[in-house]
């Protein structure tokens, strides 16, 4: 990393803090640490453990998203918020686009939903670009449904495959190898990354909304529809956010901590997962949030090739102990 390139880091992270102080927003501080985490089996954590010479120690992990904490300053302040963190994923390659160590921007505005969080993040990357930002990582962004998408890089009619067995014929029908036992979620996942994302526009930032309700996560249902009020934005065919109108039900959240919180124990990493934490939205206000790769964004925003370029240490400096 260049003393450039770190210069216009330092921009744009003051330029971001700015962007959100001006609207109102309240700048958090959450724990790198926490007891507990949400379950996602869509990734892995970090564990380690408090360790104290006269008290019983217990488990603790790094957080892969601020957002376990933030959503209960929102609950007791009924704010809109934003934090600028560290975040942690195991198990992930390192690469131009990955690092297991990563500065997470995420934010949450309360009495908007997910179409209102594009328009907003079309603002925020008005604020953040200069006058060498290329053309693919400014706004506006294109909008495209998560069934157009497949519709038109895939062929496939999103509308027809809700079930488990028409979603892996579809795949297979397209000469992807799937087996008799993969399920509806690891089906459409595939037939995404295989047929769909490469071919994705990459002139300019692409919202790609509209995901299936097969997808499991907290987002809002779009009432008679198989879909949910949730995009995720790319720029130069990299994933950089994912937003979603929260379904802010305890009931919603109980489930899907029941459901991912079984699934999480046959993971690499095993984490305790609170079982009171869906008492959070017993008094949550309509909300939605936005989760961004902060190096990737300032990747793309600067017209670099690798997030190693813009930070100071990437874990690829990094070797084992001999």
């Amino acid at each position: 990393m260049t003393i450039e390139a770190m210069k216009a880091r330092s921009r744009l992270v003051t330029l971001t803090r700015e962007f959100f102080l001006s609207r109102d927003y309240l700048e958090t501080d959450t724990p790198a640490l926490s007891p507990t985490l949400i379950p996602e089996t869509c990734l892995e954590a970090f564990a380690t453990s408090f360790v104290h010479p006269y008290k019983p120690g217990f488990p603790l992990y790094l957080v892969p998203s601020p957002e376990i904490w933030m959503k209960r300053l929102i609950a007791e302040t009924g704010r809109s918020v934003f934090q600028l963190c560290k975040s942690f994923r195991n198990a992930e390659s390192v690469s131009p686009i990955h690092n297991p160590e990563f500065t997470m921007l995420e934010y949450y505005t309360v009495g908007a939903d997910s179409a209102d969080n594009i328009a907003l993040t079309e603002e925020l990357f008005g604020a953040l670009a200069t006058s060498g930002t290329p053309a693919c990582a400014r706004a506006p962004f294109r909008r495209v449904t998560m069934a157009e998408a497949f519709a038109e890089f895939a062929g496939l009619d999103l509308d027809s495959l809700g079930e488990r067995r028409a979603m892996v014929e579809a795949a297979r029908s397209k000469g992807l190898i799937l087996g008799d036992d993969t399920t509806w979620e690891d089906a459409f996942n595939i037939a995404f990354l295989s047929l769909v994302e490469p071919r994705l526009p990459t002139d300019r930032p692409l919202v790609l909304d509209e995901y299936p309700s097969g997808i499991e996560c907290l987002a809002k249902d779009i009432p008679g529809t198989p879909y949910t009020e949730r995009w995720e934005l790319y720029a130069r065919g990299i994933e950089i956010a994912n937003c979603f109108t929260e379904m802010a039900s305890p009931e919603a959240v109980r489930a899907y901590f029941a459901s991912q919180g079984a699934r999480k124990l046959a993971s690499m990493v095993p984490h305790r997962v609170d079982p009171a934490y869906a008492e959070v939205f017993s008094a949550f206000p309509p909300c939605s949030g936005v989760a961004i790769g902060f190096d990737r964004l300032a990747m793309v925003l600067l017209g670099k090739a690798d997030i190693g370029e813009v930070r100071n240490f990437p874990f690829a400096g990094f070797a084992p102990p001999a």
